[in-house]
């Protein structure tokens, strides 16, 4: 029988590079998602196929060989292992992938597509997925394409709640959902540059990672004050305190960019003109060193911000072209599990 999976990508409003550190999170799922195709195999062969990477097929064995850095068959592979290690081998599949969130941009694509992968053979081994299972295997089991990640991705893109950001802490995993308030909007806005989790990139985020667990103490002081901040925004969006979040958000740019050094100057100079497009603040997200920036403003006013962003900044950028949705508003999405419970059959 075939059957398709839904995963959505996330945004997170605040709390950058501290969910390794098992200090708590503020994301959101989001409304654009990933979604997986199936069709079983009598065999244990995994075949996907992605119009925007091409088609990648391997025996579903207990080791598996990566492919070589960067490749996006080894997502597909570290979902396997995850599978494998946990639950045993079932049988393969054939697998169609799209997907409408943005690649190698802060957004969560790379979690999406594991987790993805891992609920599909879930399902073909008529297996039901529990959170907190999940949980205990999809961070690790990422950690096969070599980017030494925290948990906090796999458990908004599980977890998410319409109209509602998540408060994720850990050790162990908790989540609480937060209502984001009806009129506040939500915007991210590219860098233009690229933010692939493979080579430097990928290293420079593992490096940022071993300094603040070393106790490096600039990136311990990113670390304690993002912790804080996290707080003050729950506060913050409790009260409808649009301009008070929107400072936070400043104050997290200011810290990723100068204590803990994963901002670029493309992200700079975009955080500053969401400012002065009408922003009440703006940050860069994600594992940093190019992507998106999430900003924030009041929803009557996100239409003026997001032209004015339009005509000031990127207008006079042609670059722009090759990011075809380098401008969108993002609202709050229910989470993977919200949406398989709608699924016949698991």
């Amino acid at each position: 029988m075939e059957f398709s999976v839904c995963v959505p990508g996330r945004v997170n409003l605040i709390g950058e590079h501290i969910d390794y550190l098992a200090f708590p999170v503020l994301p959101m799922a989001i409304t654009r998602r990933m979604s997986l195709h199936v069709t079983p195999r009598s065999d244990r062969v995994i075949r996907v196929t992605s119009g925007e990477y091409g088609t990648r097929e391997f025996e579903w064995t207990p080791e598996l060989t990566p492919y070589p850095q960067g490749d996006f068959g080894n997502y597909l592979k570290a979902a396997a292992q995850v599978v494998a290690a946990r639950w045993g081998i079932a049988g393969g599949f054939e697998g169609t992938l799209t997907s409408t969130i943005p690649s190698a941009a802060g957004l969560s694509s790379s979690s999406a597509l594991v987790t993805a992968v891992v609920l599909a053979l879930l399902r073909l081994a008529e297996i039901a997925p529990e959170f907190e299972s999940l949980m205990e295997v999809l961070p690790e089991g990422e950690q096969y394409v070599g980017t030494r990640g925290g948990g906090m991705d796999h458990a908004v893109c599980l977890a998410g709640k319409r109209g509602h950001a998540l408060r994720i802490g850990f050790n162990p995993v908790t989540v609480q959902p937060e209502p984001v308030p009806p009129y506040w909007a939500f915007f991210v806005a590219h860098s233009l540059r690229r933010a692939e989790k493979s080579g430097a990139a990928r290293e420079a985020y593992n490096h940022r990672r071993a300094l603040a667990q070393a106790g490096d103490p600039s990136a311990l002081r990113h670390a304690v004050s993002e912790r804080d901040r996290v707080e003050q925004a729950i506060t913050a969006m409790r009260r409808g305190d649009l301009p008070a979040f929107g400072a936070l958000l400043d104050a997290s740019h200011r810290s990723l960019r100068d204590d803990l050094q994963v901002s670029c100057a493309e992200a700079d100079e975009l955080v500053e003109s969401c400012r002065k497009a009408g922003a009440a603040g703006a940050r860069i997200m994600g594992a940093g060193f190019g992507g998106y920036v999430v900003g924030l403003c009041d929803r009557q006013q996100v239409r003026d911000v997001m032209a004015r962003l339009e005509r000031d900044h990127f207008r006079p950028k042609p670059e722009r072209a090759e990011f075809s949705d380098y401008l969108m508003q993002v609202e709050a999405g229910e989470g993977a599990l919200g949406l398989v419970k709608a699924l016949r059959g698991w």
